[in-house]
């Protein structure tokens, strides 16, 4: 088994907060300025498009029953959702094939009637795979539904097998031992800011996995959000409230980044960075990858199969099913 060295670029970058073709088109843009840097993998943060729903922690009355703020919000929200597949997304695979690069992606899914937080794999053959967030976190679950385990996904790549989980999703043990078995090469950690006990979590999943992460992270001002809701053709009073009722002046960091590639020993080969948009670049070097199972392979050696077992659940998990009986 072998597999290739892979550049990585991380973007920590604002998107155009709660703007989906406008955001879109600045993701096309930060590609293409990453694959002519020699990125092969470039990866976005948690929500990236259109936007992490900062309003939750941050504005007061967002919780509010019927309250006339948080509707709006979230219907422009639900408005500037991704509907996978549909005539946006297939604007996106035409940026992912254009730049011919592998691109992993924070999004707003809408299905249905519902929305999701969704991590996107894109391929440069504009083929495709997803994770939803198994568990929305806090307040996040006013505006989330729960994924399943049908999309604890891995995506074959020249250079290894390239996973993901979102947020608070590394700290619940199965989904950790779930992916393991998946034998990652490497793992994309989507934050909206990695925080240090994000950096602790994503560190230890790098040593547990025995794999290679992409902590990503955004770096967002409250003026970014002011400026991206003003992009929006129809903006509703209510809205502008809520989102100018976030505490701070223009300037103020809602969003840090953090974002940084972590080795399969834990330790850090780029970043994290702090504070500033940029460019997080690494170059992944799979000859590291043998050398931690020699001490420690959870999902081999290390395992004890005969005192622990997961089972794994991966049907999709409809409310509804429709059986069709031919006359």
């Amino acid at each position: 088994m072998r597999w290739k060295p892979c550049r990585v670029a991380i973007v920590q970058q604002p998107p155009v907060f709660l703007n989906l073709q406008a955001s879109l088109e600045r993701a096309g843009q930060l590609l293409l300025e990453a694959a002519e840097a020699g990125a092969e993998l470039v990866v976005f943060p948690e929500t990236w498009l259109p936007g992490y729903p900062v309003w939750l922690d941050e504005a007061p009355g967002a919780a509010l029953w019927d309250a006339p703020g948080p509707k709006a919000v979230y219907r422009l929200l639900w408005e500037n959702a991704l509907e996978i597949p549909g005539p946006t997304f297939e604007q996106l695979q035409a940026l992912v094939r254009e730049s011919e690069r592998y691109v992993v992606l924070g999004v707003h899914e809408r299905l249905r009637g519902t929305l999701y937080n969704t991590q996107l794999f894109l391929q440069p053959d504009g083929s495709w795979a997803l994770h939803r967030k198994l568990v929305p976190t806090y307040t996040e679950r006013l505006i989330w539904g729960r994924g399943d385990g049908s999309t604890l996904t891995v995506v074959e790549t020249p250079f290894g097998r390239l996973g993901g989980l979102i947020c608070w999703e590394h700290w619940m043990p199965l989904a950790r031992a779930a992916m393991h078995a998946r034998f990652e090469q490497i793992h994309v950690a989507q934050w909206p800011s990695v925080h240090e006990l994000h950096q602790i979590a994503s560190r230890h999943y790098a040593f547990e996995g025995r794999c290679f992460v992409l902590a990503a992270g955004t770096v967002l001002h409250k003026q970014d959000v002011l400026d991206g809701l003003e992009s929006l053709s129809r903006v509703p009073p209510e809205a502008r409230e809520l989102l100018a009722s976030i505490p701070g002046d223009p300037e103020r960091l809602l969003q840090t980044g953090g974002s940084a590639v972590i080795g399969p020993d834990g330790h850090y080969v780029a970043g994290p960075v702090w504070n500033e948009p940029a460019f997080v670049t690494a170059t992944l070097d799979p000859g590291r990858l043998p050398e931690g199972f020699l001490t420690l392979d959870v999902d081999g050696h290390y395992a004890r199969p005969d005192v622990f077992h997961l089972e794994v659940n991966t049907r999709s998990q409809l409310a509804v099913t429709f059986q069709h009986e031919a006359p």
